[in-house]
């Protein structure tokens, strides 16, 4: 409820600040005058902002089903289905979650959460996973997902995202009509080429910059999860072992939908700044010195 509550404070909050500031600036009388108005385009680009974000994460769940063709193990009579489900119900129950459905896909080794609600969500291990590392690394990679449940960070990073796409649409359709309409000089009615040119433009530019601020702060919640298994578990050594043992393995790669909740991810160089995940080094060492 309370992550509800920030999702639509947040919203607003956005639209409060960029209506104040564009009053100030005397935007909104520009641009009214000019035919965009102003408050129709903040309803607008929320709606654009958080109406993809919502949806992905409403489906979320049967997407990454269908996209890893993950067979739920809830209740299956295979033993080693059974103390994975059974270390999801372990986990849970500590975390004061709702019991996740539970399911393997094949593939290299990875896990991933996903889920609109908490008390209903999905966690689901690979079987590369299952086949590389040792039972207690794998329940510490199950609290690595659990906590990623119980921390909301599906709804936390889809309020972000939401947010970012929201300053994007707004943002570029406001320059787009001052470049029109003060720098290109177009007097016509209704915005002309430079405002179409320009908002494509911004819609790249800055959707790559929002990419790069929801990277970032998808990287701060694998500490958090890194972190939450350690918890989970009582000692923090399985959780690093995990992390070690990821280090010298292919994690493969998930389908975009689940990509980010994944346990790990390799990228490189600039597309470091776009990674979901931290160096597996760096998650190590912040474990290692957590308290």
């Amino acid at each position: 409820m309370k992550r509800i509550v920030l999702f639509v404070v947040t919203n607003l909050a956005v639209m409060l600040v960029l209506g104040i500031a564009a009053s100030l600036l005397g935007v909104n009388r520009y641009l009214t005058a000019n035919g965009l108005n102003l408050g129709m385009l903040l309803g607008f680009a929320a709606l654009m902002g958080f109406g993809g974000a919502i949806i992905s994460l409403l489906i979320s769940k049967p997407m990454a089903k269908w996209s890893t063709k993950a067979q739920v193990i809830n209740g299956s009579a295979d033993p080693t289905h059974r103390w994975i489900v059974a270390t999801v119900e372990n986990f849970s129950s500590k975390a004061g979650i709702g019991m996740p459905e539970v399911a393997i896909f094949d593939g290299e080794p990875n896990a991933f959460a996903t889920g609109a609600f908490k008390n209903s969500a999905l966690v689901a291990v690979s079987t590369g996973l299952l086949h590389s590392m040792s039972r207690e690394e794998v329940e510490a990679v199950i609290g690595h997902e659990v906590a990623h449940v119980a921390n909301g960070d599906m709804v936390t990073m889809t309020l972000i995202q939401g947010v970012m796409n929201t300053f994007v649409v707004f943002l570029s359709r406001v320059i787009g009509y001052f470049v029109d309409k003060v720098v290109l000089r177009n007097e016509r009615e209704g915005p002309g080429i430079g405002y179409y040119i320009t908002t494509i433009v911004l819609d790249i530019v800055l959707g790559v910059l929002a990419a790069v601020v929801v990277a970032w702060f998808s990287r701060q919640r694998e500490y958090r999860a890194d972190a939450g298994a350690a918890q989970l578990m009582g000692r923090k050594q399985p959780m690093i072992n995990a992390l070690a043992r990821l280090g010298g393995l292919d994690p493969g790669e998930l389908p975009k939908s689940v990509a980010n909740m994944g346990i790990s991810s390799k990228p490189g160089g600039l597309m470091a700044l776009l990674s979901s995940h931290p160096p597996i080094e760096d998650r190590i060492r912040a474990l290692q010195q957590a308290q």
